[in-house]
């Protein structure tokens, strides 16, 4: 596994659904000097059918960013995404749990692409803050997919803490920090 380029470059900021993880991650982008972009991951709607509950949160979503906020719809190629942005410029990606759906639901290599995107991450010298939905506290699935699915969330979020310089869990719109290092 490759070094964070330096410490507290990722910050890497759990939650569960609803809980503000998002508005604090927002926040955190913006202590940094702006223009800023957010990597959204989110389909909208799977199979040709529109899902309009998906569409009112990303509207949520946008309608708190500004103009200086530059959005890339990134739902699979986040590492390539991130490849192409200025190293210095913040970055927010909303959110790895809705990407590593995306890449579960397409039957994909989840390692491979867990592994390319750590890559990316560690070739960013710039402020990346990715926000990703704690999904293990829950009761254990019913079924296989989703087992599968908390599963792989619960060892990418354990990945990406490893690296994250910070690490902050967001419960009822309150940030916890669970680990800072200096830089």
């Amino acid at each position: 596994m490759a070094e964070a380029s330096s410490a507290g470059s990722l910050v890497l900021v759990l939650g569960g659904a609803r809980s503000g993880k998002s508005r604090f991650a927002e926040r955190e982008t913006m202590r940094h000097p702006g223009p800023w972009t957010y990597m959204a991951t989110a389909q909208l709607g799977y199979g040709g059918q529109p899902d309009t509950e998906m569409e009112a949160r990303v509207a949520l979503h946008r309608g708190r960013r500004g103009v200086e906020w530059e959005t890339v719809e990134a739902p699979f190629a986040l590492a390539a995404a991130l490849a192409t942005l200025p190293p210095a410029r913040p970055v927010l990606v909303d959110c790895l749990t809705l990407w590593l759906s995306n890449h579960l639901l397409a039957e994909h290599d989840l390692d491979a692409e867990a592994a390319a995107l750590e890559a990316a991450l560690a070739d960013r010298p710039g402020p990346t803050i990715c926000v990703a939905n704690e999904v293990g506290f829950g009761i254990v699935p019913d079924n296989a997919l989703a087992r599968r699915f908390r599963d792989a969330a619960g060892l990418l979020n354990q990945r990406l803490a490893a690296r994250a310089g910070r690490v902050v869990l967001v419960v009822a719109g309150l940030p916890l920090t669970l680990k800072e290092e200096t830089p």
